[in-house]
């Protein structure tokens, strides 16, 4: 069939007789295909199954994409050589282009350039007679090796010039990162730098958009410049402060743009085994819930169920040790477990830059993400499934929230601190105040035991009291709703803060989303950060680490005014203060053993880190534990070492 017809304008006679002849082409190579085809249109780009008149429609308005030569959408079969193994080459991110580029979606391809761009990139070879190579391909692969071994872009530039006088002279390989960037550009997601108040009062967004300095704290939006003299000018400089959002939108259309994405989407629904156990939150009572409160949510597996996670991170290491930055990580639930946490499947959805951290004023910056969810709930967004070769509705949810305790804190906006530090317990916290450590601390956890358990008996054990309490009832979110509705909070670092006795500081911005008050589980505590805090104790107050230890002389003055543990009781012996020793308590031989016990450790390469690097013989401690590493010596490696030092069966009396 001849194809000039492509190249018309699309008001000649020519350009319009084309189409019908190409709309009959199709209509007789795809009869299974009930009228609907993919629309070739420079905007589509074949992403989306349309009825005919749409297709011609679209073929009208938009223009054909110049590069769809060979309609192997639309029953035309492909006349390309198959490629040999030896001609196959891997990349990690994958080396299927074609796919890459279809699975950007239609919204990055409003101008056809752009498409057409990406298309000859990724046919143009390397240099003449290069098999394995396109230009698209070679700098996708100097790219992935980049990011991986975070190089600079002065050493990435470095790199591509002698890359370039290496190969041939008529090769297409840039010379510079800045023109290796726009070649990736179009497959690249967009972001939105959203300028902030420097004192974290408003976002320079929606009715805000055009103003210059914040109503609340009258701080200019932008920094100041000055001249040598140091005066003030009118000249405006850089923002003072700035919100890096990813939209989330884009990144879900994209997202079922994958074959295998999108197969894996429906894991929970279709390939999950279902015995009772809990394996995945699909397994949990809150996943049921959301099922029969929203049957028309629940009914679709393809709706997304998310986790939220937040906490503040140094992107400057130690070259600033003040600095507090705050990514927003979004987690997809409805992957199986060994995908979901995958670095490929986290997306990072905001940036809350520094130097000080959000703390209570962080939904500020989260309105814009608020604003996202809350479309993909009430209206939903039409979506392709390159997996079942559809589009449907898709809708989301905020399942949950994982943090540590002081961000749970800044999120849930319950206060963290203090005689009622405890959410579930509220105003019923069982709660001490040392005198000589000046710490609060909790000791009515064995309330949450049940009745008849033998611990709830001891009392030499824990605090010198027998349990008899029973374990408050944890709130609901409409309890929690009406509880926070009404309080008032002006956000910003300038702003007076109001004093009250209520121990909730706000009513959290996810109450904004119709469905956060039917959740049982809003909020949860971050596992590891809690194993890593515990075992940092044990470690420190079995090798006695200053600064460390929980075992010292407040401690015992305390256990005396409690009159728990006598017998560890200080004893005065002229000018110093004996401290009995404890069962915990080690000598210096048996520290050195401990500390030699793991120092000989080995483990398969991933398993955790060196542990030969973590242990000082010299100053008998651990150094450098990571989150990872606490959890083998908690698990596993602790017990053994402790072993090792205990007193043989013989020996003992």
């Amino acid at each position: 069939m001849d194809r000039s017809w492509m190249q018309k304008n699309r008001l000649s006679e020519e350009y319009k007789k084309g189409v019908l002849e190409f709309l009959k082409f199709a209509e007789t190579n795809l009869p299974e295909s009930n009228g609907r085809f993919h629309c070739p249109c420079a905007k589509c780009v074949n992403i989306a199954p349309l009825e005919a008149h749409i297709v011609w429609e679209h073929l009208g308005v938009n223009g054909i994409c110049q590069n769809y030569t060979k309609w192997i959408w639309h029953g035309e079969l492909s006349d390309a050589p198959k490629a040999s193994p030896k001609e196959e080459f891997d990349v990690e991110m994958g080396d299927r282009l074609e796919d890459m580029i279809r699975d950007i979606g239609q919204d990055s391809f409003q101008r056809a350039n752009i498409h057409d761009t990406l298309c000859n990139d990724s046919k143009i070879p390397l240099y003449p007679n290069c098999k394995n190579f396109t230009r698209l391909s070679a700098v996708l692969r100097l790219f992935n090796l980049k990011a991986i071994n975070s190089w600079t872009d002065k050493s990435f530039t470095q790199l591509l010039e002698l890359l370039k006088e290496m190969l041939p002279e008529e090769n297409m390989l840039p010379n510079r990162a800045y023109e290796a960037k726009k070649i990736l550009c179009p497959m690249g997601i967009e972001y939105k730098k959203i300028h902030a108040c420097p004192n974290d009062c408003i976002l320079y967004w929606k009715d805000n958009e055009e103003k210059e300095k914040c109503p609340k704290c009258m701080t200019s939006r932008y920094k100041k410049k000055s001249d040598d003299e140091g005066c003030d000018v009118t000249t405006k400089g850089p923002p003072a402060k700035v919100l890096w959002y990813l939209p989330i939108i884009p990144r879900f259309k994209r997202l079922f743009g994958n074959l295998n994405d999108a197969k894996n989407i429906r894991w929970h629904a279709e390939e999950r085994k279902c015995d009772g156990k809990i394996r995945h939150p699909a397994d949990s009572l809150q996943w049921k819930k959301v099922d029969t409160l929203f049957p028309d949510f629940g009914i679709e597996p393809r709706n997304l169920r998310l986790g939220l996670s937040t906490d503040g991170m140094n992107p400057y290491g130690s070259l600033s040790s003040n600095h507090s930055s705050w990514p927003v990580l979004l987690i997809i639930y409805n992957l199986s477990p060994w995908l979901c946490m995958k670095r490929k499947h986290v997306m990072l959805s905001m940036m809350i830059s520094g130097p000080k951290q959000p703390g209570n004023d962080i939904d500020v910056y989260l309105s814009p993400l608020i604003d996202d969810l809350r479309k993909l709930w009430d209206e939903g967004i039409d979506v392709f499934d390159s997996f079942s070769n559809e589009t449907f509705k898709l809708r989301a949810m905020l399942f949950c929230t994982i943090n540590d305790f002081p961000a749970y804190g800044n999120l849930s906006g319950y206060k963290v601190k203090g005689h009622k530090a405890c959410p579930i317990c509220e105003k019923d916290t069982c709660y001490h105040q040392l005198e000589k450590g000046k710490k609060t601390v909790y000791l009515g956890h064995r309330r949450f035991l049940n009745h008849n358990h033998p611990y709830r008996r001891l009392k030499k054990a824990f605090n010198g009291y027998q349990e008899y309490k029973v374990a408050p009832k944890a709130l609901t979110g409409e309890e929690v709703y009406h509880r926070v509705r009404n309080i008032s909070v002006s956000f910003g670092k300038k702003q007076k803060k109001i004093t009250s006795n209520n121990i909730w500081k706000k009513s959290s911005v996810f109450f904004d989303l119709p469905y956060w008050s039917s959740l049982d589980v809003r909020h949860c505590i971050d596992v590891m950060h809690v194993e890593k805090n515990v075992c940092d104790s044990v470690i420190g107050t079995l090798l006695n680490i200053q600064g460390k230890t929980k075992d010292g002389l407040n401690s015992r003055l305390d256990m005396v005014k409690m009159k728990i543990r006598e017998e560890l009781a200080p004893q005065p012996r002229g000018n110093k203060t004996y401290l009995p020793p404890a069962c915990h308590t080690l000598s210096k031989e048996e520290k050195r053993k401990f500390c030699q016990c793991l120092q000989g450790v080995k483990v398969p390469n991933g398993y955790s880190s060196n542990v030969k690097s973590l242990v000082s013989i010299q100053d008998l401690k651990l150094i450098g534990l990571k989150s990872h590493d606490c959890h083998i010596l908690m698990q596993q490696l602790l017990p053994v070492a402790i072993r090792g030092i205990l007193p043989k069966m013989s020996d003992m009396p």
